[in-house]
């Protein structure tokens, strides 16, 4: 179950693709969802439409069928929010979990990092970036959207059989993400900084809003620990199906150590976000205290 408040362009669309994200990593199929839509006083009926015609539309690429819900108008609500619940079902013991991970386990990222914020700050704030930076980087941006989903990935990667656990990191983004997932395994981390894929469009609008992109929302991409002498079964079935992947770390015994190798080789300790990035930006802009 997850809330989607900082997007409304695409909310329902992304109420339906980020909860079945979460079942996803188990390794098992979304099968159902539902959905509790709060609305601002004085909303017009046509966002109670567009919303529900993009929860539809995700559902059936995902083909998940919607079994319920509740709309309502919530006092204090400044914009819409959806909370969304995914369901599946899959027969005992035959899912992973966060927690899984063992030593020495390799740990494998799924397409690039911040693709959920880079979108959602190329929608809503489109007019200011356009101004500053490339057009055409702004615009593809915006369909980072496309990407957001990691069901397809999740269910090839835990059939290989190799797959000791799985993450998607949501909020606080890949560095928050890996933390979740040493935290849930009780262990250390190691990851490398160059290996890490950081898509141009989301490197200009980070440094656009000097924030740091391995602190953005990152739906849509998955971290996977592989079982040792694995990893390239898991990442060849990924590839054969179109799917970006490389390995960015290891995990390690100590759950103490969890550590950053930069570029220049410098080790430094993997930064625990505080908060989410993308909030960083958009509070700057809403505070008047972001100049450029």
């Amino acid at each position: 179950m997850d809330p989607i408040t900082g997007a409304v362009e695409h909310i329902g669309w992304l109420a339906v693709h980020i909860n079945a994200n979460d079942i996803a990593t188990f390794g098992v199929e979304p099968a159902f969802f539902l959905s509790c839509i709060l609305l601002p006083k004085k909303v017009n009926k046509k966002i109670v439409k567009k919303i529900s015609v993009q929860m539809d539309k995700a559902a059936k690429e995902l083909k998940i069928a919607i079994i319920g819900g509740h709309c309502e108008v919530t006092p204090g609500l400044s914009a819409p929010l959806v909370i969304g619940c995914a369901i599946g079902i899959t027969e005992k013991g035959k899912y992973v979990t966060a927690g899984g991970a063992k030593p020495g386990d390799k740990l494998i990222l799924t397409k690039t990092v911040g693709i959920e914020g880079t979108a959602i700050l190329a929608m809503e704030k489109e007019k200011l970036l356009k101004e500053k930076l490339d057009p055409k980087i702004v615009d593809n941006a915006k369909n980072f959207y496309e990407k957001i989903s990691v069901v397809k990935e999740a269910v090839i990667a835990f059939n290989t059989g190799s797959v000791n656990a799985m993450h998607d990191p949501t909020e606080g983004g890949l560095a928050g993400g890996i933390h979740e997932m040493a935290d849930a395994s009780n262990l250390g981390v190691k990851v490398y900084e160059e290996k890490i894929p950081v898509a141009k469009e989301t490197l200009e609008i980070c440094n656009f809003f000097e924030i740091d992109p391995l602190q953005l929302i990152s739906s849509g991409a998955l971290l996977i620990a592989s079982q040792q002498g694995s990893t390239e079964k898991i990442l060849q079935k990924l590839r054969k199906h179109g799917i970006k992947a490389r390995i960015i770390g290891e995990f390690l015994d100590s759950p103490s150590k969890r550590v950053l190798i930069r570029k220049d080789g410098k080790e430094i300790n993997l930064v625990r976000p505080e908060s989410d990035h993308l909030w960083k930006a958009l509070t700057k802009i809403n505070d008047n205290s972001f100049t450029y």
